[in-house]
């Protein structure tokens, strides 16, 4: 088991390295392709545009001819195209390459769920999850750290050699430590038929799709941030590689650490309270950012102490509205959980360029959007409404 768990913890890591490890280099990957900022940004919607074609693809697969297959052709795929991409000769190409690791990266990120379902149930399954959820939280920590030491060394390129590095590793664990988790009679074609009636019956739930949007817009503002950010920190504050980093990484300390005590928290306090103040704090941040930017007096201090905000404040709406937008679901948690990861990634791939289009040296449409994404993730509580009222009440009734 401690193999295994060792594992899918590096499964957990290589998607999250794979977007943060070479932001850095976005402004130097513009210079030498010869594009802007939004071109160079379409290397990471191609990647997010892979992840959700691989999700629905790769789960439907390993339903129907087991989990080890599957996991291993897209682990190996990954480390492939990762490695293409060091010498990708020309932008087009590396969309194209970037694409290709998304779609083979995402096998990873759904099977290790599906593996740990498979082979632990309740408290350990919990511990199992916590492990893996610890170690994603921890890649966009680390990924712009070592990322920037290794453009300082090999280049943009360079990261791209590291990272296949990494995803070779990563292959060779899942060959050697993970086993076929889902025995032939467990297994299930499922059918179009199937899945199209499970979609249905979960957007049905009014508050499931609040819920759900209020995730999805919640990580398009993250992902506007994650696109713009190189930018935003080396070209429209003068930060240098290394420092943007670290502050890029500060970003999401705060934002590990207020998830951590929302954790600890919820019991003592609801979590469509938790969920509010969380996405309260994003639209605030958010709109002072864009404010003070419109007005021309975004400083260093100020923006990086308003990123602390808006990071704290999404740390408290991802777990949460997760939370509740599956528990709206019990019967078709599968499905619920699928389609918040789907919508999670197709809006990240939609945002992501979009955000450079005023140019390398404007901070406002980077915090446009950033608004935009915040404000439409607090409207979409309102489909909500007496949800929490109702749970609260069937609380009472249970245990009474």
């Amino acid at each position: 088991m401690p193999s295994l768990t060792a594992a899918l913890a590096l499964l957990s890591f290589v998607g999250p390295l794979s977007t943060d490890m070479y932001l850095p280099a976005f402004p130097r990957m513009a210079e030498e392709f010869g594009t802007d900022a939004s071109g160079v940004q379409l290397t990471l919607t191609a990647f997010l545009v892979g992840m959700t074609v691989g999700h629905l693809v790769f789960g439907a697969l390993s339903d129907r001819y087991g989990r080890r297959g599957p996991l291993l052709v897209g682990a190996f795929g990954c480390a492939l195209g990762t490695a293409l991409c060091a010498v990708a000769p020309s932008l087009g190409c590396l969309v194209a390459l970037r694409f290709v690791t998304g779609f083979s990266g995402a096998a990873g990120v759904v099977i290790s769920r599906a593996v740990v379902t498979d082979v632990v149930q309740g408290a350990a399954a919990a511990r199992m999850f916590g492990i893996l959820m610890t170690l994603a939280g921890m890649a966009p920590v680390l990924a712009p750290l070592a990322g920037g030491a290794v453009i300082g060394v090999g280049g943009w390129r360079g990261v791209f050699w590291v990272l296949a590095g990494v995803a070779l590793v990563v292959a060779l664990g899942v060959l050697v430590a993970v086993p076929e988790s889902l025995p032939g009679e467990r297994r299930r074609a499922g059918g179009a038929g199937r899945l199209a009636a499970s979609v249905r019956a979960v957007v049905g739930d009014r508050a499931y799709v609040g819920y759900t949007l209020a995730f999805t817009f919640g990580f398009g503002m993250l992902f506007c941030y994650v696109a713009g950010s190189p930018f935003l920190l080396q070209n429209a504050l003068g930060l240098s590689v290394g420092v943007s980093s670290v502050a890029f990484s500060g970003g999401a300390v705060v934002a590990t650490l207020s998830s951590a005590v929302g954790a600890r928290l919820v019991g003592r306090v609801t979590p469509e309270v938790l969920l509010r103040t969380g996405l309260l704090a994003m639209l605030a941040g958010t709109g002072t950012l864009l404010t003070v930017s419109v007005a021309g007096v975004l400083g260093t201090g100020v923006c990086l102490a308003l990123m602390a905000v808006v990071c704290g404040g999404f740390g408290l709406v991802v777990a949460n509205a997760a939370a509740l937008a599956i528990a709206r679901v019990p019967g078709a948690s599968g499905t619920g959980s699928a389609l918040l990861g789907t919508a999670q990634s197709a809006l990240g791939a939609v945002v992501a360029p979009l955000v450079g289009l005023g140019g390398e040296h404007t901070a406002v449409p980077l915090f446009v959007g950033m608004t935009v994404c915040s404000g439409l993730a607090v409207a979409a509580l309102r489909l909500t409404r007496g949800a929490a009222v109702a749970r609260a009440r069937e609380g009472a009734e249970a245990g009474g």
